[in-house]
């Protein structure tokens, strides 16, 4: 009897963590509901949770690109991976730009209303924005102080910027970089499984984030606002299952239905924390033990979530419309093309950073159209609502870019994939570490990991 019949399965506990965040999130909603002063008094727990998160972004980056780079021999694999992968984000980018604009002109749901009373709600997301520079500064922001501060600072690109040098040094040592990648290895590990340890704190964070999200809007701000909010989720809909769902269809083979089944409980914890940064590490995991090699996933998921932002390509595009249409001076077609490529862009660098929609938004109104400012406000009483939708589909949008370039450059296992997705490889949840999968990338272009 081999030793993996006789070795005792570990139960999954985790379903019980999945399910007490339903609960968590229902209960944060009658508690915001009923008790407001409570509601808003408990909101520091979903922001303390989305730091512990935060914390580890870093560490998990800087270990997966290092991984990946530094295991392929050949830099030009390297390169393509991410020549492509850029080429699609940009193109699909545009296609969310697209769509956004489409549904904001047929619906116009802010056409009507009366904001001034929310008007004085958007001064600090203008000052915010008005500190985030411009396109120099955003360059230069990239490059950290020291090697190890871009680790401290919790800047992504920061982190990507450093682990790109340190995986392509590593490539260069050939096999005198093996110890060093063995160790990164090690520390990924180690990584994973302290994320593991807090994901356990999620319906406490969850809980508090919901409780005052309810507490400072009111049932009745929600239901003003509910056509924007409906038409903007059912456009994120659309554009996950309509046009992500059917290029992956085309292109790879992969139902999108089966690929958020399986992405299911990152999904949740998305909707819970209002962040896809949350569910960073345990899609870089689930990509490669889906059958994705590790150079390709160390690529495109850490630079996806910087570059590939099709939720907030939408959001912005609609929240624009809306407040012109609310405010009674609505954009033309010109200006709309300007305003929003240009927000589309400024929204790169930042990239998981709390209010980063708010700000981009009133960064690019400021410096176009100044009279429309005041209309952020209205937009802030259901952006904590409206963030999940854009954080769900930016996520879906990634897992999906991943499959799509791993089918582009032959590094993806298309075997695994069909098993892996009609549950027949289950995905580890004790560890989010796919430790008893051998590599599945080509052993000619590597150097031995052990």
């Amino acid at each position: 009897m081999s030793e993996q019949t006789t070795r005792p399965q570990r139960r999954d506990r985790t379903h019980w963590l999945y399910l007490a965040v339903i609960v968590a999130v229902v209960a944060g909603i009658f508690v915001g509901w009923l008790a407001p002063g409570f509601g808003k008094s408990v909101g520091e727990l979903g922001t303390m949770f989305v730091n512990l998160i935060k914390m580890m972004i870093s560490p998990v980056i800087f270990c997966t690109i290092v991984l990946g780079i530094g295991s392929v021999r050949a830099a030009s694999r390297v390169g393509k991976v991410g020549g492509l992968a850029l080429g699609y984000f940009l193109v699909m980018s545009t296609v969310a730009l697209a769509i956004g604009l489409v549904v904001g002109n047929l619906l116009e749901p802010g056409s009507g209303l009366n904001i001034a009373e929310h008007a004085k709600d958007a001064t600090k997301y203008a000052e915010q924005a008005e500190g985030a520079g411009g396109t120099w500064d955003f360059l230069e922001s990239i490059i950290p102080t020291s090697l190890l501060s871009s680790l401290t600072e919790g800047s992504v690109l920061q982190t990507l910027f450093v682990a790109l040098l340190v995986g392509f040094a590593i490539q260069a040592m050939g096999s005198t970089g093996e110890p060093i990648l063995n160790a990164v290895g090690l520390i990924q590990k180690l990584v994973f499984r302290i994320l593991t340890m807090i994901l356990w704190l999620a319906p406490i964070g969850a809980f508090g984030a919901i409780a005052n999200v309810v507490a400072s809007t009111g049932l009745e701000a929600v239901e003003q606002l509910a056509l924007l909010m409906v038409a903007f989720y059912l456009t994120c809909a659309v554009f996950v299952f309509g046009v992500l769902g059917v290029l992956m269809r085309a292109t790879a083979g992969v139902s999108i239905f089966k690929l958020v089944r399986y992405l299911a409980r990152e999904f949740l914890l998305i909707v819970s924390t209002s962040s896809s940064e949350s569910a960073l590490p345990r899609l870089i995991a689930k990509m490669e033990h889906m059958g994705v090699e590790r150079s390709t996933v160390g690529i495109v998921v850490p630079t996806g979530y910087s570059f590939n932002l099709d939720g907030t390509a939408i959001y912005l595009t609609m929240a624009t419309l809306f407040i012109a249409d609310a405010m009674g001076n609505p954009l033309s077609w010109t200006e709309q093309l300007s305003l929003l490529l240009f927000m589309i862009v400024a929204s790169k660098g930042a990239a998981g950073v709390t209010g980063a929609g708010l700000a981009t938004l009133a960064g690019g109104l400021q410096s176009h159209r100044p009279e429309l400012l005041d209309g952020v406000g209205l937009i802030v009483g259901i952006d904590r609502f409206m963030s999940e939708a854009r954080a769900v589909t930016n996520f879906a949008g990634n897992a999906v870019a991943t499959v799509l370039v791993g089918t582009w450059t032959s590094t993806i296992d298309a075997q695994r994939v069909r098993s892996v997705l009609d549950r027949q490889l289950p995905f580890d949840e004790t560890t989010m570490v796919d430790s008893h999968t051998p590599d599945r990338t080509d052993s000619d272009d590597l150097v031995p990991s052990r």
